[in-house]
């Protein structure tokens, strides 16, 4: 594939924009069962996008890059759809989390 970097910088936004609506539209799936799985979660992806922000000097909170994330804020996004993680899903979260 043969692309200018403009071009895949778009299509690079445009996949991570229907991730963030892929995650939004998927309540259900825990943040625990997406780190159990794939190793990050939607706070991870606030996180990276925090850093890349911090590397422009783009002034970016926690909070606001968790609200970009989460599509409303954080506190709001628990109390909706957080359930508390079962024993099974912190057992595997120890497990594939030793360090």
């Amino acid at each position: 594939m043969t692309i200018d970097d403009k071009t895949r910088t778009e299509l690079e936004a445009a996949a991570f924009r229907r991730l963030l609506e892929h995650l939004r539209q998927r309540t259900d799936v825990q943040n625990i069962d997406l780190m159990n799985l794939a190793g990050f979660c939607r706070n991870c992806l606030s996180n990276w996008f925090e850093d890349a922000a911090k590397a422009k000097d783009v002034a970016v909170t926690r909070e606001e890059a968790r609200t970009m994330v989460y599509g409303m804020p954080y506190d709001e996004w628990k109390a909706r759809h957080q359930a508390a993680a079962g024993e099974d899903q912190r057992a595997k979260f120890a497990q594939s989390h030793k360090h």
